[in-house]
């Protein structure tokens, strides 16, 4: 693409100069060395991308050669206006402006020393000639800052991502270890019993151990298949994918205020949180009702998740390893999060995180 642009760019730099010189105000014809100035015009810009200023300063070389051989007037912009925008869009401005002003002031004396209308020259053609090539300059110009500008979303987005997929890989280091760290303990408490009561005879604390162990590392395959499968899954848990984490459990969603898109990171941190009061919930309280509400409030999201139950005072109490990270995770956000019982009787998470970025 960038050399057919650099082609078409030549093709017509020439022909706009060839064209000039066959017109000729001069009247009369032109010879044909006038001709091949405007091929050698238009063949420089095909250098235009690895070697800016040296086309520049060639195609000026080149206007002087030409006009000190006395060839028909083509004007300074036709000539170099390529070459100017070329310098300009390299990143190479003061190269550009700097060469333009040495063309106009070189070839203004030299015509008013040669004996040409001043009114003419100074009067329409040289505020001509300083127009198109400010033009051209600032046509480089406005194209390279587009450039950068491009570059710097991009650059900006790819560090975001980085940044979310880095999150993402902390958030998942750290259910792993919750699980495993309160299953390993659950398990080495009980084998201990279990040690004991063999070494007292005791077959039924035993047994019961045995079985608490079972279930503890039971619950620990089943926590981590979940994660497995939800990394299979592909996306970053989002709440547009609640009814995945309801999943048959009995649960009352209320939406407070207008619902909105949130920041990624805000939304895969209130996933997590609403998953985490939900196993909660079905572990210690099974079947009972859940009251989950979502507030979309105009700086932050409410977070509330209130189940009842013989078994719900229990819960976590607020120290519970899944909810101490999500407490970690609301608070590296700018948010809080609380759990506890409540003075109904209800189980209760709450949190609130920060949401400004959301549109």
């Amino acid at each position: 693409m960038g050399r057919r642009t650099d082609l078409l760019l030549g093709i017509a730099t020439a022909a706009v100069v060839g064209v000039a010189v066959a017109v000729n105000v001069r009247g009369g014809g032109a010879p044909p060395i006038a001709y091949l100035f405007a091929l050698g015009f238009g063949a420089l810009m095909l250098g235009r991308r690895r070697w800016p200023v040296a086309v520049l300063l060639a195609s000026g070389a080149g206007l002087l050669g030409y006009y000190a051989l006395g060839l028909p007037p083509i004007g300074l912009a036709l000539p170099v206006g390529a070459a100017l925008y070329s310098a300009t869009e390299a990143g190479r401005l003061w190269w550009a402006v700097g060469s333009g002003a040495a063309l106009v002031t070189v070839s203004s004396l030299a015509r008013s020393l040669g004996g040409e209308d001043p009114g003419y020259l100074y009067g329409y053609e040289l505020p001509t000639t300083v127009a198109v090539m400010a033009a051209a300059i600032l046509l480089g110009e406005v194209v390279r800052s587009r450039r950068l500008w491009r570059a710097e979303v991009a650059g900006r987005a790819a560090r975001e991502a980085e940044r979310q997929v880095q999150h993402e890989r902390l958030a998942l280091a750290r259910d792993l270890h919750d699980v495993l760290a309160h299953t390993m303990s659950v398990v080495t408490l009980h084998a201990d019993v279990a040690a004991e009561a063999i070494e007292d005879g005791d077959t039924q604390a035993a047994r019961t151990a045995v079985k608490r162990v079972r279930e503890a590392s039971g619950g620990a395959a089943r926590e981590l298949r979940g994660t497995v499968g939800a990394l299979r899954a592909g996306p970053v848990g989002s709440l547009t994918r609640l009814d995945d984490l309801i999943d048959g459990q009995p649960v009352e969603v209320a939406v407070e205020g207008r619902e909105r898109p949130l920041p990624q990171v805000v939304d895969a941190t209130a996933y997590r949180i609403v998953q985490e009061a939900l196993t909660n919930a079905r572990r210690h309280a099974p079947g009972r009702p859940v009251r989950l509400t979502l507030g979309y409030r105009p700086a932050e999201l409410a977070i509330r998740v209130a189940n009842d139950g013989p078994a719900a005072g229990r819960g976590d109490g607020g120290g519970g390893h899944g909810l101490n990270g999500m407490r970690e995770r609301a608070v590296l956000l700018g948010g809080e999060l609380s759990a506890g019982p409540a003075a109904d009787g209800t189980f209760v998470v709450a949190a609130t995180l920060p949401a400004e970025g959301a549109r």
